[in-house]
């Protein structure tokens, strides 16, 4: 991944919160696709234009080819509100993000975590993401699978935490089959699936278990069936069933 600033540059005058809305909406309109990752954008004003610090999947992440409808909208809104079109200088390599895929796998996987600020969809057998803005996406851009994955990671976090509050809440919502989230990320890597031809597996969350003997042994949640791998696929999920396009681990 790769740090870069954009500058806009003032081209009128304009007011101060005019200027913000802009821009936080052209941004926020790069996460929805993909474009930039993370939910933060620092953000300064140096007088003559506003400039912000930005995580990209890829060095041509902005590069237009890219762009939805709402970026491109986005972006001609930026003149309304007095600024240029923004202008992007690459800052170089991330070194504290994990490193993109280089080429889309023939297999992905929908899995994230709390301390991800990367793309949800990740490669099924090294778990190195994938930037979204290569597949085709089920909608008009990516934001139900971005707003799904700071739903996981808001509860991931919640159930990791040492003193720990609706914690049973959040585990059952991150490891339970038919909780609605996990409802919803099969019904998004599904779509997803579709539309791009390609298998995308569900990562189904195992953290703990009543009966941590019986875990190697238990059954797929979907159709029942034997889903226990001899090794471990991607060093992580120890289940995987073909019928139900479902990963898992040994909780």
């Amino acid at each position: 991944m790769y740090l870069a600033e954009l500058r806009f540059t003032l081209i009128a005058d304009t007011e101060f919160s005019l200027a913000e809305q802009a821009i936080r909406r052209y941004l926020e309109a790069l996460i929805f696709n993909g474009q930039m990752l993370g939910r933060e954008f620092p953000t300064a004003f140096t007088g003559e234009a506003f400039c912000s610090r930005l995580v990209l999947p890829t060095a041509d992440a902005l590069s237009g080819q890219h762009a939805s409808a709402r970026v491109k909208a986005a972006e001609q809104q930026l003149a309304a509100a007095g600024l240029g079109y923004p202008q992007c200088q690459l800052l170089g390599q991330d070194l504290m993000s994990q490193q993109t895929v280089t080429a889309l796998p023939a297999e992905l996987v929908l899995f994230t975590t709390y301390a991800d600020t990367c793309s949800p969809l990740r490669c099924a057998n090294t778990l190195q993401p994938v930037p979204l803005f290569w597949l085709k996406a089920a909608a008009a851009d990516y934001e139900a699978l971005i707003r799904w994955q700071l739903q996981f990671q808001a509860l991931d976090e919640i159930q990791l935490q040492q003193d720990r509050v609706l914690h049973k809440t959040a585990e059952n919502s991150l490891q339970q089959y038919q909780s609605k989230l996990n409802r919803q990320g099969r019904k998004l890597a599904a779509q997803l699936a579709k539309q791009n031809q390609r298998p995308i597996w569900y990562a189904l969350y195992s953290g703990s278990s009543a009966d941590c003997q019986a875990e190697a042994d238990k059954c797929c949640p979907g159709c029942g069936g034997n889903w226990r791998l001899a090794t471990p696929q991607a060093g992580v999920f120890d289940f995987r069933c073909d019928n139900c396009q479902l990963l898992s681990n040994i909780a």
